[in-house]
């Protein structure tokens, strides 16, 4: 398989956002298959462990916010503003990002699917974990795992999984900026335990729950320095698919420059096994796996101007639901 590695021409590909992203491009690219994850924790501490994966009733009081600061960030250049929805890539460049959220709500204590984890890291595959800041605190060990592993990229997913189309004002805003300081924690979780970690990038990634976004949101996510990243493929994982009919479905939404939508927080139902089907059946095919910086390094970002899932207005069922108090997705 072809890689492009420092010192090598790029053929043809266009980085207009490469102050930014280039170097994330070839550091990842050209770095080995990573099988063992982070060299700076043991192989036994990284493997999965059963349970984990399992969601259960949150009990007990709210959760406490790590005492860190966070620098600011300065706002999103006008070019990437917006909710990116895919890439587009130069002709014969076959590349795709796939992306996994690790929400957790107010009501609940999510898991964490090893599994899936283990998997990527044995297959030598780049990804990018969208973390809610509740999750980042209740599982310090494996935030700080994932934010030391060289071949994951990290985002924002709110603190709690608020939808922040009904969210406003300084509640939507603490969404935003508590993540931030929950991200933070998994830096110093993998700080303290010896990792080498390189510099936060100036500007971060984002992605709303539920696909669902306010002008006021979307902008004071951007304003904060972060990338507002949604997807073209929803691999529909916390639905009882079975993960034949995941990957096939997801096969056959894929094409250059993807984001896809998968779960590793246990709300996924068989994500673990149809990774086993999809990530062959793309290699196979030609394609190249990059977290979301270093696909946005390749080639000119998709933007729209508002939030949805796959079509414009599909996230209304979310809104309503967050207005009434209603739960789409039960604890198991």
């Amino acid at each position: 398989m072809a890689t492009l590695c420092a010192g090598d021409a790029l053929p043809s590909i266009r980085l207009p956002f490469r102050p930014l992203f280039a170097a994330l491009l070839l550091a990842g690219l050209c770095a080995p298959a990573l099988a063992a994850g982070p060299a700076c924790y043991p192989p036994q501490a990284l493997a999965a462990k059963q349970g984990e994966e399992i969601v259960r009733p949150h009990t007990g009081g709210p959760g406490q916010l790590p005492d860190i600061s966070v620098p600011a960030s300065a706002p999103v250049p006008a070019a990437l503003r917006g909710s990116i929805r895919r890439v587009d890539l130069p002709p014969g460049v076959k590349m795709v990002a796939l992306t996994f959220d690790l929400c957790e709500a107010s009501s609940e204590t999510s898991g964490y699917d090893g599994a899936l984890v283990d998997y990527l890291r044995s297959e030598g595959v780049a990804a990018t974990f969208f973390a809610g800041g509740k999750w980042m605190v209740s599982h310090p060990e494996r935030g700080g795992q994932l934010t030391a592993d060289p071949g994951f990229e990290m985002g924002n997913h709110t603190w709690s999984h608020a939808n922040l189309t009904v969210k406003t004002g300084e509640a939507m805003r603490r969404q935003v900026d508590d993540a931030d300081i929950g991200l933070a924690l998994g830096r110093k979780q993998a700080e303290a335990k010896g990792c080498m970690l390189p510099k936060p990038q100036a500007i971060s990634l984002f992605r709303f729950p539920y696909g669902s976004c306010s002008a006021e949101s979307l902008n004071y996510v951007n304003d904060t320095g972060h990338l507002a990243i949604q997807w073209d493929v929803d691999s529909g994982d916390p639905a009882f698919i079975g993960a034949k009919g995941m990957a096939d479905d997801m096969l056959r939404g894929i094409k250059p420059g993807s984001i896809v939508l998968m779960h590793a927080n246990g709300r996924g139902k068989h994500t673990a096994e149809a990774l086993k089907i999809l990530i062959p059946a793309l290699r196979a095919k030609g394609y190249r796996f990059a977290t979301v910086g270093q696909l946005l390094a390749a080639g000119t970002p998709v933007i729209a101007q508002t939030c949805y899932s796959l079509k414009p207005g599909d996230t209304r069922i979310y809104d309503e639901a967050a207005r009434t108090g209603k739960r789409i997705l039960p604890v198991q």
